[in-house]
């Protein structure tokens, strides 16, 4: 009976493209495929946040050689550009929640050793403000947390991590804002005892300010290792 339904909702709501939403049954259509692979982060990439970097002798990109990160090092799939943009944004705002488990198997298959090689104790997804959550009604990032998880055997941890004010989206704001912005934002209401390392788990890396935030909340909370990653990332120079 369960194998009928699969294949009748199959039926009714055919596979798409997550990137040009066009029915494709292998997941990912061979064009974009192509596209997607061109948008690929290779080295040379910075030591820390992994940000593309141009020249093979830089070691860091400007940000995280001007910044002091409360995270030790992170990794991204893809540079933050067409089709990945648009993807990430039907994946936020329009509700198309399965696009993570195409986001989730790309970074296991690309990425999974080194997740693992961080020992992570748990995956925590950036959280939402409620109000916003209730408003969205899902957070995006605990979808591609839960979906790695299950792929990498990792427990995932969606609860002591919150959001305890109501930030003004971070794109909206220049960079000394998004830091201002994000002062006394989260807040640690469980104890996590026994966890050394925990992998921050969000959609989108830009100046790096709310994995950061988040960062420094754990660490004072005890966690000694804090790691990130996203599907996608700013281009660093």
């Amino acid at each position: 009976m369960k194998t009928f339904f699969i294949k009748t909702a199959a039926l009714l709501w055919p596979e798409v493209c997550p990137f040009c939403q066009k029915v494709c049954r292998t997941g990912i259509c061979a064009s974009c495929r192509r596209m997607i692979e061109k948008l690929r982060v290779r080295e040379p990439r910075c030591m820390q946040c992994g940000k593309p970097l141009r020249h093979m002798e830089q070691e860091y990109c400007h940000d995280c050689m001007h910044t002091h990160h409360y995270y030790e090092k992170g990794i991204s799939l893809w540079i933050h550009r067409p089709p990945v943009n648009t993807s990430i944004y039907q994946f936020k705002y329009h509700n198309q929640r399965r696009y993570g488990i195409r986001y989730a198997e790309e970074i296991v298959k690309i990425h999974g050793k080194t997740i693992l090689s961080w020992d992570p104790d748990l995956l925590i997804p950036i959280p939402l403000h409620p109000k916003r959550k209730r408003k969205r009604g899902f957070n995006q990032a605990e979808i591609l947390a839960r979906e790695l998880g299950k792929r990498l055997s990792l427990n995932v941890d969606s609860i002591s991590l919150i959001r305890k004010l109501n930030t003004d989206p971070q794109k909206k704001l220049g960079h000394a804002e998004r830091k201002n912005n994000l002062k006394k934002a989260f807040f640690l209401q469980k104890e996590l005892s026994g966890v050394k390392n925990v992998v921050l788990v969000d959609d989108i890396y830009t100046t790096g300010n709310t994995i950061d935030a988040a960062a420094k909340v754990l660490k004072e909370g005890g966690v000694e290792k804090v790691y990130f990653l996203t599907i996608s990332i700013g281009q660093g120079y």
